[in-house]
């Protein structure tokens, strides 16, 4: 395949490319193949026209400056434009070399940021919350007295300087015992958390609490 033939081949290849994300984002994102190898006629093919742009429309400046110079950047990302009609847009433009290092065509993407801000906008009233209380939530959605249990066997491991599932048997057995004097088995699936965060079984749990019984 001669040099003429390959580079046809690798410009024909980006077309599918732009045909296929400009009906990705349709009314959201237009999608511009530009042919550098003529830059008089340059728009080689347009998805989702927000700019009002034809086939065969020319070059833009970028395309011109990455003709000009084999050195351009091959990608610019996320930069600022505008559309012909004012509305604001964020740009990215893909430059694509031949096997001679030249630019051969520009894959330009050029998205409708004037959509998506009211958008935005209204997510972010939708998340905002009042900034009148300060830093200390008014409430938590968790179980607080999951939270105070935790705490409490934490508390309890740390004075005797172990964490809870290197407890001896005998100080889980007071442990649970405490807990269970203390209310905390009301809380829901108390015996299921103290069982993990202590390294037992719930049976073994359920038996550590029972009060010992009294010699007769």
């Amino acid at each position: 395949m001669d040099s003429g033939a390959a580079d046809e081949h690798l410009v024909q290849e980006a077309e599918k490319i732009a045909v296929a994300l400009g009906r990705m984002f349709p009314g959201l994102c237009e999608v511009v193949l530009h042919d550098l190898r003529d830059p008089d006629h340059a728009v080689r093919a347009i998805e989702n026209n927000l700019s009002g742009r034809q086939v065969g429309d020319p070059a833009t400046e970028l395309g011109l400056n990455r003709i000009a110079d084999p050195a351009f950047p091959d990608v610019v990302q996320n930069y600022p434009n505008r559309f012909p009609d004012g509305r604001p847009a964020k740009s990215t433009s893909i430059g694509v070399k031949n096997a001679e290092g030249r630019y051969i065509a520009a894959l330009c993407l050029n998205l409708d940021v004037s959509v998506l801000s009211p958008v935005t906008l209204a997510l972010a009233n939708l998340v905002a919350t009042d900034g009148g209380h300060g830093d200390t939530p008014l409430e938590t959605l968790r179980d607080r007295r999951a939270q105070e249990l935790r705490r409490t066997v934490e508390e309890f491991s740390a004075e005797r300087g172990a964490p809870p599932r290197s407890l001896s048997r005998t100080d889980k057995k007071a442990l649970v015992q405490q807990l269970n004097r203390d209310g905390y088995f009301e809380c829901r699936d108390a015996a299921r958390t103290i069982a993990d965060l202590l390294g037992v079984s719930r049976a073994t749990v359920y038996n550590y609490a029972k009060p010992p019984s009294n010699p007769e």
